[in-house]
């Protein structure tokens, strides 16, 4: 997965780091392209081996393909190649997101797929509004950024949702009393945006990097100079779930 270099990110992702009364916030918008790039072509041979049918000795009564028919997949049947591949893209983007970790073993099982964009969206904005923070979604307009980079009406939305011992948001003494992990993901476009969020108890290290001052940002540090479509404004969301179509 590579890394995609945009204008305005940084800004957008000074707003999502920031402090309430309750706990620190660290959240992080990052854009890939699912061109595979160094270990993905290992990380990809890996999936195939494990749930590609014709690797596995042939079932007696239905065939090769009837067990992974049965595995729980939110990308579909595991015996159809589609589905293998986006499993790929999404663990090889947790990957890139966080290069000390390794994210092959991860489980099918593990992910969910959302019913909606717009459902997520108000979800997150209701995370956002919850801890004080209404500034990236009504005056830095993330959405309209996101939706820029991704098109929100060819997207389907993926969480992950691991076990703690395998969740590096809440490895031991990270302090994480909440987090999500949502990936905006384009076939089309063969695009994947990361949007990532966790509340950190205060007794908690600091991250690299933390700020917790981002007022001097404006709505001109967000420069997606790339057409717009709908906007997703934030009085929209908070009032209820938008038509998407």
């Amino acid at each position: 997965m590579k890394f995609l270099e945009y204008a305005g990110i940084d800004a957008i992702n000074s707003a999502l780091v920031f402090e309430t009364a309750e706990c620190k916030v660290y959240g992080r918008v990052e854009p890939y392209s699912c061109k595979a790039a160094g270990a993905d072509k290992k990380l990809y041979k890996q999936i195939e081996i494990k749930y590609d049918p014709s690797n596995s000795p042939p079932d007696s009564t239905d065939g090769p393909s009837s067990s992974f028919r049965n595995i729980i997949s939110p990308f579909g049947p595991l015996d159809q190649p589609a589905s293998r591949r986006t499993l790929f893209y999404l663990i090889g983007t947790l990957n890139a997101s966080f290069p000390d970790y390794d994210f092959s073993d991860a489980k099918p099982e593990q992910f969910r797929k959302e019913p909606s964009v717009s459902m997520v969206v108000n979800s997150v904005n209701s995370t956002l509004l919850n801890h004080g923070n209404d500034r990236a979604v009504k005056e830095l307009r993330i959405w309209d950024s996101i939706d820029n980079l991704i098109d929100f009406e060819d997207s389907d939305v993926y969480s992950y949702n691991p076990e703690s011992d395998s969740d590096p948001n809440d490895e031991e003494g990270a302090g994480t009393l909440w987090s999500f992990n949502y990936f905006f993901f384009n076939r089309k476009l063969k695009r994947i945006i990361y949007f990532t969020m966790r509340g950190v108890s205060y007794g908690a290290p600091c991250e690299e990097g933390d700020e917790d001052d981002f007022s001097d940002l404006s709505d001109d540090d967000v420069g997606f100079a790339s057409h717009r479509r709908k906007s997703y404004r934030y009085d929209d969301y908070v009032a209820g779930e938008m038509d998407m179509m």
